[in-house]
């Protein structure tokens, strides 16, 4: 019976989910408010299809420990130290100035100074589940902005430890002595450098030996046990699991087998990361909120206005780019994942009182769902409007008239722009990557930071003076955006672009766009002519197969578009005719 329950919920669960969040995305709002509405939908306040919401959501906490393992993974010790600046600037000051204010808001707001300082180390912490999936869900995490935000997380993770050591201090009679204290500080000591040891000395020994047996579901079964043991471990000392999980993934980010593990836990990280924002959707008390409205809106909204204008000082300091100081001020305005334990252990230290803590885990779960809300307005409305171009003011764009302007300066314009400069044509690259800008500076490249989807930057780059605008973004929608405005504010600019598939070609050319090509076509068709070779085909065989198949492709192309304004069944079935034909070619 227990089994059944347990699928019967599940099943609760992945329906709310499937039928939400695209609904959410569909509007634009993102797949975090999707999950937060499935959850209130399912929830004790909704059609009460789950009535415990508490029990899964310690369950569905997991999901940002394998968050936190993954982006460890990603990053480097190296990398972390050269992030030390932004961890402790914006970090440290982010956390400071919101306690010191929200102390005095919530004793205000009738808390006695023990609950408000417990309260106000609670929502100064922020969502390291939210920002991420937005970040990560943006493409956002290598901008100023992201690097930002990201700093600012994991000076929260590094945080928490303290404040957890803390709480049974703050109650009366519950301190801990001096040789309890020493002890504990102690085993968490050791347990950290026994994970770096193991990291750097066991750990991949026994992923090798793993991998050469060749069985896949060990290797996934031995990461997730890797992650489990030593979030538990670090657990069992008093420390973050989050946080555990991240030294873990930290330490095996020059490991080989890296990519292997990221492509096992990534899966489960996205199913828990999903249930983790359904559980607080469910755990959202609308009692609570209607018998106090106007305390609790207020309070959200103050928790909001205050961390968003805390934030905002932080970036005008920092000097991130202009326009992405909006973005980075809402993308932690929330309450974080991190006070529901802070709150959970008050009471049980008896620090805070049930009510008061009822009263902020409400606020922190409605916090959590302006965010998706602020950030979607904030992209419709305010990013477009907000300042002039991104770039340094101390670099300014020089270019050369008759000059060419390559947006997008990844594996597919690198390509371009090599070849250009080869030939001695001026080249401009726009790229949003600063990372990428200052490595491709190294090799002699002039490369400049700036959203090239935005037609205060062409016009900087010297769109009007330009002979040719090659859009190499990947992104579908932003390089249609890119020929849409360049077309229109520079008729008299030819464009090349880059195309991810045979519809983003259609669309290109609904531009006006006349060079536009397919990226993957000439590296397919020598992979199929290495193919043929490889069956035994004798290279001149193979060799009239691709240009056979190159000249149909041609046709394919033609009668395509043409069926395309008819619908998708005249599409479907045309593709069909064609390939008919092209084996009735090959026979030929």
């Amino acid at each position: 019976m227990e089994g059944q329950y347990l699928l019967a919920n599940a099943m609760v669960y992945l329906l709310a989910a499937v039928i939400m969040v695209p609904i959410a995305a569909r509007l634009g709002l993102g797949s975090v408010l999707g999950y937060l509405l499935a959850g209130i939908a399912i929830g004790p306040w909704g059609m009460r299809m789950v009535i415990d919401p508490e029990a899964i959501l310690h369950f569905a906490e997991f999901g940002v420990v394998l968050l936190l393992f993954v982006i460890g993974l990603e990053l480097s010790p190296r990398e972390l130290l050269r992030m030390r600046g932004p961890i402790l600037r914006y970090g440290g000051g982010q956390l400071l100035l919101s306690v010191a204010v929200l102390t005095l808001l919530l004793s205000l707001a009738g808390l006695d100074l023990r609950s408000s300082v417990i309260g106000a180390l609670g929502l100064a912490l922020s969502s390291t589940a939210i920002a991420l999936q937005i970040l990560n869900e943006k493409g956002l995490l290598p901008t100023p902005a992201g690097q930002g935000g990201f700093a600012i997380l994991l000076f929260q993770d590094l945080a928490v430890i303290p404040i957890l050591a803390l709480l049974p201090l703050a109650g009366a009679g519950l301190s801990l002595s001096g040789a309890d204290s020493a002890l504990a500080t102690l085993k968490a000591v050791g347990v950290i450098v026994m994970v770096i040891l193991a990291g750097h000395f066991v750990i991949p020994i026994l992923l090798r030996r793993i991998a050469k047996t060749g069985i896949h579901e060990l290797f996934t079964a031995f990461a997730l046990l890797l992650v489990i043991g030593i979030s538990l471990l670090m657990d069992a000392v008093g420390l973050s699991m989050a946080l555990g999980s991240f030294l873990a993934g930290l330490l095996l980010a020059e490991s080989e087998y890296r990519h292997a593990l990221e492509t096992v836990i990534d899966p489960f990280r996205g199913l828990l990361m999903g249930l983790f924002f359904i559980a607080v959707g469910m755990a959202v008390d609308f009692g609570l909120l209607l018998a106090k409205p106007l305390l609790i809106l207020g309070l959200v909204t103050g928790l909001v206005l205050l961390k968003a204008s805390v934030l905002y000082l932080l970036a005008r300091t920092g000097k991130l780019p202009r326009r992405q100081v909006p973005f980075f001020s809402l993308l932690l305005s929330q309450g974080g994942e991190f006070a529901f334990v802070v709150y959970s252990l008050g009471v049980a230290q008896g620090v805070l009182p049930h009510d008061d803590a009822d009263l902020l885990v409400l606020v922190v779960a409605l916090s959590m769902m302006t965010t998706p809300l602020l950030l979607a307005l904030n992209q419709r409305f305010v990013e477009p409007r907000f300042a002039a171009v991104d770039i340094p003011e101390d670099e300014p764009i020089e270019f050369e008239e008759g000059h060419v302007i390559v947006a997008g300066f990844g594996r597919f314009g690198q390509v371009v722009g090599r070849l250009l400069h080869g030939q001695g044509i001026p080249v401009t690259l726009l790229d949003h990557n600063p990372d990428q800008i200052q490595r491709i500076k190294q090799y002699g490249f002039k490369v400049f930071f700036g959203d090239a989807g935005r037609l205060d930057l062409l016009r900087t780059a010297g769109a009007e003076k330009a002979r040719l605008l090659v859009i190499a973004i990947d992104n579908r929608n932003t390089a249609l955006e890119i020929a849409r405005l360049a077309r229109h504010h520079f008729p008299n600019l030819k464009i090349v672009a880059r195309a991810n598939d045979m519809m983003h070609l259609f669309e290109l050319q609904d531009e006006q766009v006349e060079y536009a090509y397919r990226e993957v076509l000439d590296s397919a068709l020598h992979a199929g002519r290495g193919a043929l070779h490889c069956l035994g085909y004798e290279p001149e065989r193979a060799e009239e197969a691709v240009d056979t198949f190159r000249a149909h492709d041609q046709e394919v192309l033609q009668e395509m578009r043409a069926a395309r304004a008819e619908g998708e069944q005249a599409l479907a079935q045309t593709s069909l005719t064609l390939r008919d034909r092209l084996n009735e070619l090959y026979q030929k």
